[in-house]
């Protein structure tokens, strides 16, 4: 695909960046394209392989040659054509997406990997700008009436393709606005809210229906919600992973989610009524080396933290890929984010035992100490502690960004749903216990990335739509050809 020998003759060139000084003085993006030209460029450096790996490894199943190929060739409508007959939501992805299709990249043998991701992002940023994305109604409705729980990526994406099948989709969120952790758990630096929006906008004018406020079990009663011919739960995996130990009560540790959710609204002039957690003036530590940890980072920088500290139990990652995960496989390898960049001390192989508060209960140090894992016989590794290396750190504010759980019980508990071990809702092909609902994104499958969630939610949406009708014109990953242009 793209230009045969272009990966011989262009090296990989990815987007810039503002200075650290510009871009920690507000929320915006502050990525700096590259030129068309550019782009084209790195779209012609696809190569013709026999086998895509770049396929299999994305969840979505982008037919990345393909849309390549269009860039090299400058035919851009085709290529959004193709990117979004696989991808609802490419302006996400192409921003947030750690692009395990690079990974598995064939060039990234021997070269730097085709730059997809960014790709990805120029090919629908191009498509907003020129007017080519607009909204798809149904030239026929079934009068089946679908509900949909959750307007994070996994429901967004389940409601417009039931929406295209003809159903009546109507999604219900229990924030204040739509998009779930793409509004209130990713900072605004990674991606502007207006992005969101821009995509509600077109879904609406699709037909579909959006109601927030609305927490189901809670404030809308489960009557209610079995009137719909199908439900489809897409709540994600919102139950916040906590530290079980001597003053974790101490008024200055804090969630991350609670943290960002703060800060988004404060971004989107939007009233919430706890106590303010700010970072500014304060020394800041972030308890989990994750991208949720990075983001916690960079929100602390530009509120004005006097310091930045990382916690990570795991040992350092290699800075190239592990012998561990060759290719094709996701490698484990030392991340550094723009937020770390911006100012971090990062540490890791080291465990919080305990949070110490003054006599009101305010929090001023924690101690840790240093660990080692040990691993024996192909077991599972064990964590050790090092005797003598306990530390005391002194802190204003401790963000605990140690990941969730599973989904919160209250749905499957009023619904009647089985879980797993993990609280996951169960599911056969998407379809749980209860046949009339499905379940999908990371409330089926535990904490995973928005790409899976955009796939699970298209999936499950062929499986309900099957359910309901007998049969699916929908596509489902891996369907092979292309509809025609």
């Amino acid at each position: 695909m793209g230009k045969i020998t272009g990966f011989k003759e262009f090296e990989r060139k990815d987007e810039t960046y503002k200075a650290v000084k510009e871009r920690v003085g507000n929320y915006n993006e502050f990525t700096i394209p590259l030129s068309k030209a550019e782009i084209t460029k790195q779209g012609s450096r696809c190569m013709d392989c026999g086998i895509p790996f770049c396929h299999s490894a994305c969840p979505l199943g982008n037919l990345i040659p393909d849309f390549n190929e269009m860039v090299h060739k400058g035919e851009w409508k085709k290529a959004a054509y193709i990117l979004h007959t696989t991808n609802n939501f490419p302006e996400f992805t192409g921003r947030l997406c750690p692009a395990p299709c690079e990974q598995a990249c064939v060039l990234g043998i021997i070269d730097d990997p085709i730059s997809i991701e960014n790709i990805e992002k120029n090919i629908v940023e191009r498509a907003f700008a020129e007017g080519w994305i607009i909204a798809q109604q149904p030239s026929l409705r079934t009068g089946k009436k679908i509900a949909v729980i959750g307007s994070g990526p996994a429901g967004l994406a389940a409601a417009q393709q039931l929406n295209r099948a003809g159903h009546l989709v109507a999604v219900f969120e229990r924030d204040d606005a739509l998009g779930g952790l793409l509004r209130y758990g990713i900072p605004n630096f990674k991606l502007e809210k207006e992005i969101i929006d821009r995509r509600i906008a077109i879904l609406k004018e699709e037909g579909i229906e959006f109601y927030t406020n609305v927490n189901v079990g809670v404030n809308y009663s489960i009557e209610k919600l079995n009137k719909f011919d199908a439900i489809v739960l897409c709540g994600g995996a919102t139950q916040r992973r906590s530290l079980p130990i001597e003053g974790i009560n101490s008024k200055g540790v804090v969630q991350a989610m609670t943290f960002l959710k703060q800060q988004n609204k404060r971004n989107s002039d939007t009233k919430f009524y706890e106590e303010d957690i700010l970072a500014a003036n304060k020394n800041v530590i972030v308890i989990g080396g994750g991208d949720t940890g990075s983001d916690c980072v960079g929100t602390s920088n530009r509120q004005g933290a006097t310091s930045v500290t990382n916690f990570e139990i795991m040992p350092k990652p290699p800075i190239g890929r592990s012998e561990s995960t060759p290719w094709p496989f996701w490698p484990i390898q030392l991340k550094t984010s723009t937020s770390h960049v911006e100012g971090c001390d990062r540490n890791w192989l080291i465990n919080t035992k305990e949070f110490i508060a003054d006599g009101n209960g305010k929090l001023i140090a924690l101690k840790t100490i240093q660990v080692e894992w040990i691993y024996e016989n192909g077991q599972r590794p064990v964590l050790k502690e090092i005797s003598g290396t306990e530390k005391i750190w002194p802190c204003d504010l401790v963000l605990l960004a140690l990941g969730f759980t599973g989904p919160e019980a209250t749905l499957s508990t009023q619904l009647g749903i089985e879980v797993d071990g993990r609280s996951n809702y169960k599911s056969s092909n998407y379809q749980t216990n209860v046949p009339h609902i499905f379940t999908a994104g990371d409330m089926r499958r535990g904490q995973s990335l928005i790409v899976w969630a955009i796939s699970e939610g298209r999936e499950a949406a062929k499986k309900v739509d099957e359910y309901l009708m007998g049969y699916s014109n929908l596509p489902s990953k891996g369907d092979g050809d292309l509809p025609p242009m």
